[in-house]
């Protein structure tokens, strides 16, 4: 007879005793259970003790987690959380150096279990640290492991960052500002100030007041990398939440103390690889910058102003090296024309007033300054193109004007010009921290690109929107080997002419006009369940391997985790907490939970999360929703997921269906249905390659008159 289920067969340890084998019957309070096991070594006053995992957590063992505990597990009795916060408040408190050090490691070390950062925030633990902070009397290591404590218990989200004093905050900022620290409290200072920057407004002002970018900056030149993605990660906070009115004042600041070459020097080109985290902030200062073309794209012309009609003028003036013509130079309806002809060589939509042109948004005036920045840094390839394309009359002439306005709407599609940083991309591009002005001279590639390109598929005007989709995909294949230099980028596109693009796209994707036929179409038919059924295997078996998932807070960096996987025989998910990003496969014994798949009710995605609807830094972020889905299972308890990428989004939405019978709808799966099908349809069809395939079936013919000529075996 197997056990009951509510009985579960631990080892529980005890100092200075044989470790004791018992059941515990998980429908008893935890209260008598732990009376239990002290009355088993005599031990008194029962209420004073708590079990904990005997592992590198040692977390409590608690009323809301003892259903975690597992066959074979090891406990551990010990003091009770409550218990152990009062006497490590009265310990830090000690006049013994010796005595305080060893209690703030064992806080510290303590502080990451919720349960007891509770108690100790309970009795006003942040407040005491928070003044032997302000006191200025620690230093070291004592004053390192208070501050790891501080930052371990306002990690669980029990306290608002609202609370603190500026004489706080001044400290945290000076030991910051000190050009000779001790690292370990340099980190923390920096994780701290980050923390407070996101996620209180009034704290990002005094914050602000304390810390210069200048003061910074020193830290990025070192070596410890640790110190440098602290470092640029509150770079990016006080960008992320500084008045729209002070972000171009403080990007130029930014420019003045060359952050973007110390970054490329000491980061992105030093021998050490670059991690994860330090790619992803490396990635949210790159969208940042990015953002400040935001207002120019949204800004329209106004054709009444004369300061931007000038730069229409220095355009025609560049090209076609002439000057300005005094008001009495010729009639005003000579002029007219001279200028009417002028833009339409630069090939303006408005050849008459070319300023509506640049009244569409996006890319409003953003487009205007990066003709400007062309004509200006590229001369020669700019008259080369304008007037190459002016002199020609076969119809063939590629429009200057119209293909930099939307070529830079591309370009800020491509780049995300607007949109907030994702909460878990890495997705950096080195290239664009090699130039102060690597937008526009990003542009000044891609227009020479799309000039090219316009030659070589022999276009018209009809043909404009041919040329930017594959404009577009040349670019975004250039981007995916992400190029050290923008030389690199272009070397890159010099490979992917048009004609090396149809190869591609020959190669990637078979000619669906061959498929049309009715039979065709329905042999597909016959197949497809077959590969949806395929596909549902596929998928079940990845949620079998499990996956990874971060988890979201308030603070970004960190690193907790959390797996679950689907059993082999498909009924039960398991899922438990991770102390670090695993290497392979995570065993099911070593996962805590456990979620019967006949109980899940529903699967949301999106805003219908439950985790979705929640105020937070960057819970907003159009990105983080997409990634986001829920498991919904008894009457309002919700299993909530953040996927680390689109792949695996689909993967889990699409096997979470299949297991409740639901029909796989991920763009993935429509992806996947594609790719094997016409595999499928490939293979099938590879004898009857030549032969024509006829529309209707032939004739069957009429039965014969007499079966005379069938042979007799007998």
């Amino acid at each position: 007879m197997p056990p009951p289920a509510d009985i579960v067969k631990v080892a529980i340890e005890w100092p200075g005793a044989f470790p004791k084998l018992m059941e515990i019957d998980q429908k008893k309070p935890l209260s008598a259970i732990i009376k239990e096991v002290c009355d088993g070594w005599n031990l008194p006053n029962p209420e004073t003790y708590a079990l904990q995992n005997a592992d590198s957590t040692n977390f409590y063992i608690t009323e809301k987690n003892r259903n975690n505990i597992k066959n074979g597990s090891i406990l551990r009795l010990t003091t009770s959380a409550a218990q152990m916060a009062q006497q490590l408040h009265e310990r830090i408190q000690s006049s013994s150096m010796d005595m305080k050090l060893d209690a703030l490691k064992d806080l510290a070390s303590s502080s990451r279990d919720i349960t007891f950062a509770q108690e100790f925030i309970n009795l006003d633990g942040i407040s005491l640290l928070t003044q032997m902070v302000e006191s200025g009397t620690d230093f070291g290591d004592l004053l390192s492991f208070t501050l790891t404590a501080f930052v371990e218990l306002m990690d669980h989200g029990i306290v608002s960052w609202d609370t603190f004093s500026v004489a706080f905050i001044k400290k945290i900022a000076s030991y910051v500002c000190k050009s000779a620290m001790d690292t370990a409290v340099l980190q923390r200072s920096l994780a701290i100030l980050e923390s407070m920057v996101l996620n209180s407004q009034d704290l990002y002002q005094k914050v602000a007041q304390e810390i210069t970018i200048g003061q910074l900056i020193p830290h990025l030149q070192g070596t410890d990398q640790d110190i440098q993605t602290y470092t640029i990660a509150v770079i990016n906070a006080l960008f992320l939440k500084a008045p729209e009115e002070k972000r171009q004042e403080m990007a130029h600041i930014l420019a003045q103390k060359q952050l973007r070459s110390i970054i490329l020097s000491n980061v992105i080109r030093s021998n050490k690889p670059i991690n994860d985290e330090m790619a992803h902030q490396l990635y949210v200062l790159q969208v940042l910058t990015f953002n400040l073309l935001e207002d120019r794209m949204m800004t329209k012309m106004d054709p009444q102003d004369q300061a931007q009609r000038d730069i229409i003028f220095e355009l025609r003036r560049i090209a076609f090296d002439v000057e300005c013509e005094s008001n009495n130079s010729g009639s005003i309806e000579k002029r007219k024309s001279m200028y009417t002809r002028d833009y339409k060589k630069l090939g303006f939509i408005n050849h008459v007033n070319p300023a509506v042109d640049f009244t569409q948004i996006p890319p409003g005036m953003l487009a205007l300054d990066n003709m400007l920045y062309f004509a200006r840094h590229h001369q020669d390839a700019y008259i080369r193109i304008v007037l190459e394309n002016s002199s020609r009359e076969d119809k063939h002439e590629c429009p200057f004007g119209r293909s930099s306005i939307e070529l830079t709407k591309m370009l800020c599609e491509i780049l995300k010009v607007g949109e907030l940083p994702s909460e878990n991309c890495h997705d950096f591009h080195p290239m664009f921290f090699t130039h102060d002005r690597s937008f526009e001279e990003f542009f000044c590639i891609c227009i020479q690109l799309l000039n090219k390109t316009w030659k070589e598929m022999r276009a018209t005007s009809e043909d404009f929107n041919k040329v930017m989709q594959v404009v577009k995909e040349q670019i975004t294949r250039a981007l995916t080997i992400k190029p050290n230099s923008l030389d690199q980028f272009k070397s890159r596109l010099q490979n992917l002419s048009y004609t090396e693009i149809l190869k591609l796209r020959q190669s990637e994707r078979m000619n669906q006009e061959d498929f049309q036929s009715r039979p065709i179409l329905e042999l597909r038919e016959k197949i497809q369940p077959e590969i949806m059924e395929l596909i549902k295997q596929q998928r079940l078996n990845r949620l079998c391997e499990g996956t990874c998932f971060r988890k979201i807070s308030s603070r970004r960096r960190q690193d907790k985790f959390w797996y679950c996987r689907l059993s082999p025989n498909h009924k039960v998910l398991h899922y438990g907490d991770l102390e670090e990003s695993p290497q392979g496969e995570v065993p099911h014994d070593s996962l805590q939970d456990k979620l019967p798949v006949a109980d899940i009710k529903a699967v949301v995605t999106g805003k219908d999360c439950p985790h979705m609807k929640e105020k937070g830094a960057l819970k907003q972020n159009k990105e983080v929703l997409e990634l986001a889905f829920s498991v919904l299972y008894e009457s309002d308890e919700y299993l909530n997921f953040i996927a680390p990428d689109k792949h695996e989004y689909c993967v889990w939405t699409d096997g979470l269906n299949a297991l409740l019978g639901k029909e796989m709808t991920s763009e993935f799966t429509r992806s996947d249905m594609d790719t094997l099908l016409n595999m499928e349809m490939k293979l099938r069809l590879l004898d009857l390659e030549n032969i024509q395939i006829p529309e209707v079936p032939p004739p069957i013919p009429k039965e014969p008159s007499n079966y005379d000529f069938v042979y007799d075996c007998n």
